[in-house]
C-alpha cells in the first residue's frame, strides 16, 4: 500500500484546483459571450419574438379601386361588409353559446358552428378563422355590445364589390370571386394573396387587377398569456402605434358610356340574344360593349348558387359568352364594302360597269342565289340593294388572296388588342386551307368569301373598327377601353391617348365611293335599311347583312319546338353616324334575327338617335362618308 505525504497531497490538490478554476472560467466566458450575443447582436430578433408572443396581427383589407364610365358614373364600387373571425383556443362552451345567441343562430346553425370549431386542427386553433361573412347591422351591434366578454371574437370590416348597373356591360366590366389554390400558386408569395381573398375573374376587373386591388394593411393588438386581447389604455395606445393602414387601389375611368348602354338595352328589349359595339371613329375609344343575355354581377360576385350557375350554363342563348369579342360570326353582307375596295384599289373593276342580276349566278353546275332579281346594277346599286350576283362577279376577278389581303388591312383575322377577356381572332380561309381540309379549292369558295359567308368569320369589335376606318377616311385605330388611371381623390396618375393601328392601304377616293353606297343603303328608297331610318333624325350610313349560321348544319342541341328559331340566319347592321361628319361607328347583331334590314337596322337607328341627340345632318348624296 502506497501512502502519499501531506505535502504531496497538497500539491496534487493545487494542480487540480487550477484546472477546475480554468474550466469554471471558460464556462463563465462562454455564458457571458452568449449573453452578449443575445443582448447585443441578436437583440432585435429576440425582441421581435417576445413581442410576437404578446401580440396578435389583424389584417386590414384594402379598398378596391372604383370603376367609372366616361362621364363619371360609377360602374363598380364597394360597400362595407362585416365578417366575424373566431379563435377556437380562446372560446369556451359558454362563449360559443353567447356568440350563437348574439348572432341569432337556429339550433342547427349552432350545431354547425360547434362542428366547424371542432374540426379546426390543433396547429391552427390559435389562428383567426372566418366563421361568418357579411353579418347584419343588428348582429354587428350585438357583438360590439359584448366585445369585452368575447376575447376570441374579432369583427373585421372589409369592402365588398357592388355593381350599380347589374347586368349591363357585365362581360366588359367583369366580376370577382375567391382565389383558388391555383391562383395562389401562380401569383406567388410576393403578390400577397391569401385564402379568402377575392380576385378579378373577367373583363376590366381581371385585366386591370394589379391597379384595382390595392395593398392590405395590418393592426397588431396586445394579448395576454392565453392569447386574449387586452383592453386597457396601454394596450390601446400600443395598437395605435402598430397600425399599418391599407393602401386603396387605383380608380379607373373607362371609355364606356353607361347611358348609351341603357339605350342599347332598351333597343334590344324584343330580342332574346344579340350584341352591339359602338366605337368613336376619331379615337377608337369603345363607347359600348353590349352582349345579351347577360348575368347580374352582384349575384355572381356574391357567390351564386350551383343551381343558378347551372341555369346560366344550360341557357341555349349562352349568357356566359361575350358575343362582342369572344364569339366570331359570318359577317354576311357587311363584308361587301371590303370586297368592293379590294376590287377598286387594284383597278380590277370599273365601278360604273353594270352587271345583270337575274336572281342567281351560274358557275359551272352550281347556281348561287341572290336576295332577288335586281336587274342591271353597278357597284353603287349593288351596295345599296345588297346584290349578291354583282359581288359574285366581282370575286371572280379579284380572287381569294386579294379579298383576304384587304380584309386583314381592315383588321379582320387578327386580335384587336382590347386587353380584356379571351378575344377571338376571327378567320379568313386560304386556298391552302381549303385544299388541306376538303381536298380541293373551288371558285365558289371565293364567291362565298366576297359576300361574307363561306369560312370568313369576324367579331363585332373587329367590324366596328373596320367601319370606323371607313368613316374617318382610312385610319384603323386600336380599341381603347380604359381612358385613365386615377388616385382615390381623383388625381390623375396616367391617361391613355388614342393609338393608331395603321392607315389602311386604300385611296381616299375609293373609300369615298364606297361611303356613298353606304349612305344609300339607309337613305335611298331602294336601300335595304331605308325603312328603318328615322325621318328627320340623325343621318346614318351603313350596311345590312343576313348571315347563315352554318350552311347545311342546323342546330340539333336545342328544344325541337324552338329549333326553327335557332336555325334562322343572324341579322346584321354595321354603319356610322352622322353620315356627313361621323362621330361613332356601330355594329348590331341580332342572333337568329333573320333579315338584317328588318331585325338589326331598326335598333341601330334608335340607338344612334338616342346617343347623338337627334341632331339632323344634311349630307348630299355622294358627300357623306
Amino acid at each position: 500500500m502506497i501512502m502519499l505525504s501531506p505535502r504531496r497531497e497538497v500539491g496534487e490538490f493545487r494542480k487540480r484546483y487550477k484546472w477546475m478554476a480554468l474550466v469554471v472560467l471558460l464556462t463563465f466566458l462562454v455564458l457571458l459571450g452568449r449573453m452578449a450575443q443575445l443582448q447585443l447582436a441578436q437583440h432585435d430578433e429576440w425582441a421581435a419574438i417576445a413581442r410576437e408572443n404578446i401580440t396578435k396581427t389583424i389584417r386590414l383589407p384594402a379598398t378596391r379601386g372604383i370603376v367609372r364610365d366616361a362621364r363619371g358614373r360609377v360602374i363598380a364600387t364597394n360597400r362595407p361588409s362585416y365578417d366575424v373571425y373566431l379563435t377556437p383556443q380562446l372560446l369556451s362552451d359558454e362563449d360559443v353559446d353567447l356568440v350563437s345567441e348574439l348572432m341569432g343562430l337556429a339550433p342547427e346553425q349552432r350545431a354547425y358552428l360547434v362542428q366547424r370549431l371542432a374540426d379546426v386542427p390543433l396547429r391552427r386553433r390559435m389562428h383567426q378563422i372566418e366563421m361568418f361573412r357579411d353579418i347584419t347591422r343588428d348582429q354587428l351591434a350585438a357583438l360590439e355590445t359584448h366585445d369585452a366578454e368575447l376575447p376570441g371574437v374579432d369583427v373585421v370590416s372589409r369592402p365588398v364589390r357592388t355593381y350599380p348597373y347589374g347586368r349591363l356591360g357585365a362581360h366588359a366590366v367583369g366580376y370577382l370571386n375567391e382565389v383558388s389554390a391555383e391562383d395562389l400558386e401562380r401569383a406567388g408569395p410576393e403578390a400577397d394573396y391569401r385564402a379568402g381573398d377575392h380576385i378579378g375573374r373577367m373583363g376590366v376587373e381581371r385585366g386591370w387587377e394589379a391597379y384595382l386591388r390595392g395593398q392590405r394593411g395590418r393592426r397588431r393588438v396586445l394579448v395576454d398569456a392565453r392569447g386574449r386581447r387586452q383592453r386597457n389604455a396601454t394596450a390601446l395606445a400600443a395598437e395605435r402605434e402598430e397600425v399599418t393602414p391599407p393602401t386603396p387601389g387605383h380608380d379607373l375611368v373607362l371609355t364606356l358610356d353607361m347611358e348609351l348602354m341603357r339605350s342599347i338595352d332598351r333597343a334590344l328589349a324584343g330580342h332574346p340574344s344579340g350584341a352591339v359595339v359602338v366605337v368613336d371613329v376619331k379615337s377608337g375609344r369603345v363607347r359600348a360593349l353590349y352582349s345579351k343575355p347577360s348575368y347580374d354581377l352582384n349575384d355572381i360576385s356574391g357567390g351564386m348558387s350551383r343551381g343558378a350557375y347551372r341555369e346560366l350554363l344550360e341557357d341555349p342563348f349562352r349568357p356566359l359568352i361575350d358575343k362582342t369579342i369572344f364569339e366570331s360570326y359570318f359577317p354576311g353582307s357587311t363584308f361587301k364594302p371590303i370586297s368592293a375596295l379590294a376590287a377598286l384599289e387594284g383597278e380590277l373593276i370599273d365601278p360604273s360597269e353594270r352587271v345583270e342580276c337575274i336572281g342567281y349566278y351560274q358557275i359551272g353546275t352550281d347556281r348561287k342565289r341572290c336576295t332577288s332579281a335586281h336587274g342591271e346594277v353597278d357597284m353603287h346599286d349593288a351596295l345599296v340593294q345588297s346584290c349578291n350576283v354583282y359581288f359574285y362577279a366581282l370575286a371572280e376577278r379579284v380572287g381569294l388572296e386579294r379579298l383576304n389581303l384587304f380584309a386583314r388591312e381592315f383588321g379582320l383575322a387578327q386580335r384587336t388588342g382590347i386587353g380584356i377577356n379571351s378575344e377571338a381572332r376571327g378567320f379568313l380561309a386560304t386556298r391552302q386551307w381549303y385544299e388541306e381540309r376538303f381536298g380541293r379549292f373551288r371558285v365558289g369558295d371565293t364567291l362565298n368569301t366576297a359576300i361574307g359567308q363561306g369560312n370568313t368569320r369576324a367579331t363585332l369589335l373587329q367590324l366596328a373598327l373596320a367601319y370606323g376606318a371607313l368613316a374617318n377616311g382610312g385610319t384603323l385605330y386600336r380599341p381603347q377601353l380604359v381612358e385613365s388611371i386615377r388616385e382615390p381623390d381623383g388625381a390623375l396618375i396616367e391617361e391613355f391617348p388614342p393609338q393608331v393601328n395603321r392607315q389602311v392601304a386604300v385611296a381616299e377616293e375609293y373609300i369615298e365611293l364606297v361611303s356613298r353606297g353606304l349612305w344609300g343603303v339607309v337613305n335611298a328608297p331602294a336601300g335595304t335599311a331605308h325603312e328603318a331610318r328615322i325621318e328627320g333624325g340623325v343621318e346614318v350610313s351603313g350596311k345590312t347583312g343576313t348571315a347563315e349560321i352554318a350552311p347545311g348544319t342546323p342546330r340539333t342541341d336545342v328544344d325541337p319546338r324552338r329549333a326553327w328559331y335557332f336555325n334562322r340566319s343572324h341579322a346584321w347592321f354595321a354603319g356610322y353616324a352622322p353620315a356627313s361628319d361621323p362621330e361613332v361607328a356601330i355594329v348590331v347583331l341580332i342572333e337568329h334575327g333573320g333579315a338584317g334590314g328588318r331585325a338589326a337596322a331598326p335598333p341601330a337607328m334608335r340607338i344612334l338617335q338616342d346617343y347623338l341627340g337627334g341632331q339632323t345632318t344634311t349630307a348630299m348624296l355622294g358627300g357623306g362618308r
